[in-house]
């Protein structure tokens, strides 16, 4: 079931939204339950995410894994569409969703704050995480051509589209907004629209998009060129869910979350499938997020500082 979409938490426009929005959390934290309520067998599990997939001839992943989650928990799941990373974490920890699915830097941040917990973190692979996207014809080369242009990055709490190529660039030697102009899409649909106009020189984005191709990723082969990798993440996301969840429930999520995100449904899930057949750390302590914090700083963002 979809629900009604929740309003955006925070504008996404303004240039420090990772770092206020999510340090917010912990500010305003005191409303959210901190007591589990009893378990209740029948009661549906909510789930916060983003929209994915705009092709109308196919299935979006979110209902996919809805599908998949009921069928694995026996659990009626009801979903709302939030606009943001950021949305996702504050609809948990209000208490207005049980769970959202994250990447590693959104999950770190989120329970850096103690507001929200980690139910199961997805480990990550030997792999390069982001890349920067460039058209065919552009002088671009490599990382360091990036000098005194215009690159896009999907939204400001995105592992892949902002803080590991982020990072990237800034192992080049090229600094945000000193070396080259940044722009924030609010997604990485809206950074490939952006290149795809002319209105930047590259667009930064998850590995992993662009291997899929259309229409998760609109550029044909010939089309475009990929410049530089990023380092792989210990993390690569996290099922976060609000502190008031009963064992019960955390227990049906963990065993649902295991089933649905099997190797043989990464096809099926579409976006989501890049965490299909990773190992699973069912409640990871919070030293598990602890290698984000270099990065994060690269970015202008200091996990210590947003408990």
């Amino acid at each position: 079931m979809r629900k009604p979409a929740l309003p955006k938490a925070l504008p996404t426009t303004l240039s420090a939204i990772a770092l206020t929005g999510i340090a917010a959390l912990a500010l305003t934290g005191c409303s959210a339950g901190a007591e589990a309520a009893p378990a209740d067998a029948d009661a549906p599990i909510t789930i916060a995410t983003l929209p994915l997939g705009d092709d109308p001839t196919a299935e979006n992943p979110i209902d996919v894994f809805a599908e998949l989650f009921e069928e694995a928990t026996g659990r009626e799941v009801e979903v709302t569409d939030v606009p943001d990373y950021l949305s996702v974490v504050e609809a948990i920890r209000a208490d207005h969703v049980d769970i959202g699915i994250m990447s590693g830097f959104p999950s770190a941040l989120a329970v850096n704050t103690g507001e929200v917990d980690a139910l199961v973190a997805f480990e990550g692979i030997d792999e390069p995480v982001s890349t920067c996207v460039v058209l065919n014809d552009s002088p671009i080369t490599e990382v360091a051509d990036f000098k005194g242009k215009t690159v896009a990055f999907a939204d400001q709490a995105s592992s892949s589209g902002f803080f590991m190529p982020n990072y990237m660039l800034h192992e080049a030697g090229l600094e945000r907004d000193v070396d080259y102009e940044a722009i924030f899409a609010g997604g990485h649909e809206g950074s490939f629209a952006a290149l795809q106009q002319g209105q930047v020189d590259g667009a930064c984005t998850a590995f992993m998009l662009t291997e899929m191709g259309e229409p998760m990723f609109p550029f044909k082969d010939g089309e475009w060129r990929a410049v530089g990798e990023s380092p792989s993440m210990a993390v690569q996301g996290t099922v976060l869910g609000r502190k008031s969840l009963d064992p019960e429930t955390r227990k049906v999520i963990g065993e649902g979350i295991a089933a649905v995100f099997a190797a043989e449904n990464a096809e099926a899930l579409g976006a989501m499938g890049s965490f299909a057949g990773l190992t699973q750390t069912v409640a990871p302590a919070p030293a598990s997020f602890a290698p984000f914090a270099e990065i994060a700083e690269v970015a202008g963002v200091k996990l210590e500082d947003l408990k």
